[in-house]
């Protein structure tokens, strides 16, 4: 993991919106991970009017989907809030809730964007750059792009396209429920984000490694029982 998500950054927009277009030029866009064993959720929230950045992670066997970590994470919040660079505000508890769990994940679900941002980092695609780890970003709205209308069944997608090229899915993941915005993160295909979002799809509209993050980070309902923990692999 490096040291610092921000290094030379000067603190403005404008130097922020430089280092995402040089940090987009380091996502990688192909299935470059190992056989799935771990995989971990992420969502963000603030407290106290906004001046407490709140991080929830999850981690879940893979084949299972059941529950063996959780980590919540509380700081100061940093920067305002301003579009388009939610990534500025969010990864510093983000970082410490992952380095709370007990296992490195095998890949990373993120409550938000990857590549299906203006300049192609939104917070899946920061993340996953600036730990190294493979990142699909699973998005309740767009920020950009176009698609065409799909079908009301689970299951049904439909390119989002910016610019010219494609940039993610809009993916059903339940029958009638408003489709998801699905975009690689990092080191995981176009191809591949779809359908490994698909298959954490367990009758919610989000699939459960951000649906447990999102319960986690807004503190709606009870957590599942974790299965256990192992000694902590980010230190």
């Amino acid at each position: 993991m490096h040291t610092s998500p921000f290094a030379d950054w000067d603190g403005t927009a404008q130097q922020a919106r430089v280092l995402q277009r040089t940090l987009a030029e380091r996502v990688v866009l192909e299935d470059d991970f190992a056989p799935l064993r771990l995989i971990a959720g992420v969502d963000v929230g603030f407290e106290e009017q906004g001046a407490i950045t709140l991080a929830a992670a999850v981690l879940l066997d893979a084949d299972t989907q059941q529950l063996i970590a959780h980590s919540v994470a509380r700081i100061p919040t940093s920067m305002p809030y301003v579009p388009g660079l939610l990534s500025f505000r969010e990864l510093p508890a983000l970082l410490q809730a992952l380095r709370d769990l007990p296992k490195v994940p095998d890949l990373i679900y993120c409550d938000g964007l990857g590549i299906a941002h203006p300049r192609r980092l939104g917070i899946a695609s920061h993340l996953g750059v600036v730990i190294g780890l493979p990142t699909i970003g699973v998005a309740k709205k767009i920020l950009v792009g176009t698609h065409e209308e799909l079908s009301a069944e689970k299951g049904a997608r439909v390119p989002l396209w910016h610019a010219g090229e494609q940039v993610g899915w809009m993916l059903r993941s339940k029958d009638r429920v408003k489709p998801l915005v699905v975009s690689p993160g990092h080191r995981v295909s176009l191809a591949s984000a779809v359908e490994l979002v698909l298959r954490c799809c367990r009758g919610y509209r989000l699939p459960e490694p951000t649906r447990l993050a999102d319960r986690l980070a807004s503190r709606r309902g009870e957590m599942p029982a974790a299965v256990g923990g192992t000694p902590d692999l980010f230190a």
